[in-house]
Parts: C-alpha cells; structure tokens; sequence
C-alpha cells in the first residue's frame, strides 16, 4: 500500500511563501501522474496542479505564474512551491498519485496539509 505523507502547511500573510512537501513510502513518483489538490471550507476539491511520468505540467488558472510544481524521483518527493499567496489559497491541500490499470485507474490520496494566508 502506498502512503503519501505531505507536510509543509502553515500561516503566512498574503504575498508570502510556501513549500509544500509529499513523500512517497515507495518508489512511484516517477510512474504516476502526481498532483495536488485543495479544498477551501465550503468548496469541492479541486486540482491545483500536476505533473505527468512523462513531465507534463498542468496548472489552475488562479495559479499559474505563482505555483509551481516539481519532483525528485529519487528521494520520492513531490513539492508545491507557492508564492504571492492570497486569501483565496486558504485550503487544505492534499497529495494524489495517479496511474493507468485495469478497468480504469489507481490512486492514492495524502491526508491533507492546511494552508490558510490572512490578508
């Protein structure tokens, strides 16, 4: 069973920083799709942003520019790096690893870091 484990969350003011982490508990990082994902109180989950096996990047509109995705395949580490942080970035975000299988796909979630930034 794979773990993801994020870390990193916090309180900064707006226009601040962050680095999210996601360690991995085994070696997957580089075969799956990774993402993160935030839910805001009130709101569904949505993705933020990801990156493909092959290197693909994706971004939500509301934070391209100033979120910025990466991996270190061999320490098993996915980061978020998050600057010129709003209001609206309040959240709790969650790590998701992604892979193609039989009858659709397989998927594992982290348990969440929260993120608030106070204007």
């Amino acid at each position: 069973q794979v773990q993801l484990e994020e870390s990193g969350g916090g309180s900064v003011q707006a226009g601040g920083s962050l680095r999210l982490s996601c360690a991995a508990s085994r070696s997957i990082i580089s075969s799956n799709t990774m993402a993160w994902y935030r839910q805001a109180p009130g709101k569904q989950r949505e993705l933020v942003a990801s990156i493909s096996s092959g290197g693909n990047l994706r971004y939500e509109d509301s934070v391209k520019g100033r979120f910025t995705i990466s991996r270190a395949n061999a320490r098993n580490v996915v980061y978020l790096d998050m600057s010129g942080l709003k209001p609206e970035d309040t959240a709790v975000y969650y790590c998701n690893a992604r892979r193609p299988a039989v009858g659709g796909y397989v998927e594992h979630w982290g348990q969440g870091t929260l993120v608030t930034v106070s204007s």
